[in-house]
């Protein structure tokens, strides 16, 4: 069994764990304990202002979860930039750069190395044509962006919930199918932090919702993209008559990679193999020959990675689609904000949720 399988296989168990309070949960619980500690201590040092927590001049959105592992926070990134700037406000982007081998500050270009800045916010970058900045302090990036772009009249951060050092004027708390698990916190349990608490808007990507807050639903596009930005219908590869005249071999190196070969069969499309890959996989060691029999089809956050390596893998973008009150709430809160430009400091989250 390879590293990368066990590291797989694991994951996979302790995902399974965090469903029910079961054995292996109850054993990590004492763990949980101390973890909780530990967030409500770093909670009240932000309170108490020994740790800073710092502002910039413009509005700031946070997107982010209390969950561990994805619940399709990058797509209701890019959701909420394309919905902005539809409305004609220039806004740009910052984020952590999750997975990424630097530590500095910098922004995302069309030809960032994908190792250098993250492959979120190379998505982002390429997806909505948004100015995007990475660094380890989200307000740094923030800065940076307003640096160079001093024109930009909202910021949306790409997760960043518990980065308690950037000050921020609307939260919204993405939850998937699983909710809140078990409801322990890490290790025991999926929680960064205690739950329910204090967030502007909560928008629920899975059916049924676990719980009150809007709905969204999550869709493949009807199209595959390759790399040069062309399109490719996906009945053109559904059934016998597959236009790509090799069979389909599916990958995704996201959260919950079953999902996504789902989806794609719903699709009407026959896949020959899948390959699941464990969160944010570099693609390095991707042994191309293994695959040269096969048409490779992925997610757009695989195929920013892939595609220096594989050029005519197929992407296919996962469209998330609130339900109309969810964007109805979010343009009032956003009208208010915009038109006092008092942008008051928003307390430190406890509480209880609303929405």
């Amino acid at each position: 069994m390879t590293q990368t399988t066990q590291a797989s296989t694991w994951q996979q168990r302790l995902t399974r764990a965090w469903t029910h309070r079961g054995p292996l949960a109850w054993l990590l619980w004492p763990i949980s304990l101390l973890f909780g500690a530990l967030v409500a201590l770093r909670r009240s040092l932000y309170q108490a202002g020994i740790f800073k927590s710092e502002r910039v001049p413009i509005p700031v959105i946070v997107v982010g979860n209390v969950v561990a592992g994805g619940a399709g926070k990058t797509p209701v990134v890019m959701l909420l930039v394309r919905h902005l700037q539809a409305r004609g406000l220039q806004v740009g982007v910052i984020s952590r750069g999750y997975g990424r081998q630097s530590d500095d500050c910098r922004e995302v270009c069309a030809n960032s190395a994908i190792a250098d800045v993250g492959d979120e916010p190379a998505l982002i970058r390429r997806s909505t044509g948004a100015p995007v900045f990475v660094a380890r302090r989200r307000i740094d990036a923030a800065r940076a962006l307003l640096g160079c772009y001093p024109q930009t009249q909202l910021i949306v951060c790409d997760d960043g919930l518990q980065h308690l050092g950037l000050q921020r004027d609307l939260e919204i708390c993405v939850f998937d199918e699983r909710g809140v698990g078990n409801g322990f916190l890490l290790p025991a349990g999926p929680l960064r932090e205690p739950w329910p608490r204090t967030v502007g808007l909560v928008l629920h990507t899975g059916t049924p919702p676990a719980f009150a807050g809007f709905c969204a639903q999550r869709t493949l596009s009807r199209y595959a993209l390759r790399a040069d930005g062309s399109q490719q219908a996906l009945g053109d590869l559904a059934g016998p008559a597959c236009l790509c005249n090799k069979p389909l071999l599916a990958l995704a190196a996201i959260a919950k990679p079953e999902d996504f070969f789902a989806m794609l069969r719903t699709q009407g499309l026959t896949l020959a193999r899948t390959l699941a890959l464990p969160d944010h996989y570099d693609f390095q060691s991707f042994v191309r020959n293994e695959y040269e029999g096969f048409t490779l089809i992925c997610t757009e956050k695989d195929a920013v990675k892939l595609w220096p390596l594989q050029p005519e893998a197929l992407a296919v973008p996962l469209l998330v689609t609130p339900e109309p009150a969810f964007l109805t709430q979010l343009d009032a809160r956003l009208d208010r904000l915009l038109a006092t430009h008092a942008k008051p400091t928003l307390s430190l989250p406890h509480g209880h949720t609303t929405t």
